[in-house]
């Protein structure tokens, strides 16, 4: 049962897992900055960038960096939420100055990524949220993926409310008693019943299950993506308005609008294992799951010191938020981002060279 972010996601996710964000870098630009190709890869990038975020094929379209043999290139995929993107930007960072080596990025969902590692149209996947059947269709089976080590995040999605209503009424962070609270979060998106707020629909959730098998009187309101979800959530804030939102950890978001979770039924093996033959019977709670990396099996045997350092590369929850609120909430470009977060944490990024 992936818990994140999405896909059919695609990612989600959100954690996630996918886990978009307020970030810059979509619709296959690339996260660094700087232009690095003319040609083949700018006809990858405008094809990006006329079919919108999410919804380029990569199972057609890669990078020209992509599974070069013997050439200092890497191709990463980056995921369609902050977090994501700001493991691609310190990444990126390092590999190109540090190690000397030419980066690009793709944007692409979270299963078709797996599609696109296993082609070796990209190289590496910084944050994968838990996607048992390609795991073991790629990895187990046709081993051309390998796994690339735990990134060091724990992800975590849940359901949300803010801290300010939790403080006021302290049941509601029971699932139990969320009907009891529907009137007060109806919005004219649901209605007459209480609106639960998820970001893409293009993420893997199982709200809409949850809020079926458990009996609530909520509706599933997308709002469009993480972004537009970040807005809603800081407009409710502001207003000091409740609401109850789809939400995941790692997220920079939580230093602006603290939020206190809502605890559903409890996750068990056993509800995820029926979950995965059949998504509509889920009626327990997403699981907390190390996030993880993944490379090309190819990259991984011949990619050299990238693919040394990418297997090395492990940071926290707190290093990743870092970066992430400086790329989303404080406008710095992704480069900008990376540099500033590389400059003031030496002692953490010098033990992933190889």
């Amino acid at each position: 049962m992936a818990i994140r972010k999405p896909n059919s996601r695609t990612p989600r996710a959100h954690p996630a897992a996918s886990r978009q964000s307020a970030a810059p870098a979509r619709g296959g630009r690339r996260l660094g900055g700087r232009a690095r190709t003319v040609g083949a890869l700018a006809a990858v990038a405008s094809l990006l960038a006329l079919t919108g975020c999410g919804k380029a094929d990569m199972t057609k379209q890669s990078s020209p960096y992509a599974n070069v043999s013997g050439a200092k290139t890497v191709t990463l995929s980056v995921q369609s939420w902050v977090g994501a993107q700001g493991n691609v930007a310190v990444a990126t960072y390092l590999l190109e100055h540090e190690l000397g080596y030419r980066v690009d990025t793709v944007q692409v969902d979270e299963v078709p990524a797996w599609d696109a590692l296993s082609q070796g149209r990209v190289d590496a996947i910084l944050e994968d949220w838990g996607h048992p059947e390609q795991e073991q269709r790629y990895v187990e089976e046709k081993k051309t993926i390998a796994r690339g080590g735990d990134l060091g995040v724990q992800g975590h999605i849940g359901w949300w409310v803010p801290k300010y209503f939790a403080d006021a009424h302290p049941d509601v962070t029971d699932w139990k008693n969320l009907n009891k609270y529907a009137h007060r979060l109806r919005t004219a998106e649901s209605g007459r019943r209480g609106q639960l707020l998820d970001g893409s629909p293009s993420y893997v959730t199982h709200d809409k299950a949850l809020v079926k098998n458990l009996g609530l009187d909520y509706q599933v309101v997308f709002a469009g993506s993480e972004a537009a979800q970040i807005t809603q959530i800081k407009q409710f804030a502001k207003q000091k308005k409740p609401f109850l939102t789809y939400w995941y950890e790692p997220q920079w978001l939580f230093n602006e609008v603290p939020m206190v979770e809502v605890k559903l039924p409890e996750y068990t093996e056993e509800c995820a294992t029926r979950g995965t033959e059949d998504p509509a019977s889920v009626d327990c709670a997403y699981p907390t799951t190390p996030l993880q990396k993944y490379l090309n099996a190819d990259f991984a045997d011949k990619g050299g010191d990238a693919a040394r350092f990418l297997r090395k590369f492990h940071w926290s929850k707190d290093h990743q938020n870092d970066v992430s609120e400086m790329i989303a909430s404080q406008g710095l470009s992704a480069d900008e981002a990376a540099e500033r977060w590389v400059r003031a944490n030496p002692e953490v990024w010098k033990r992933w060279l190889p």
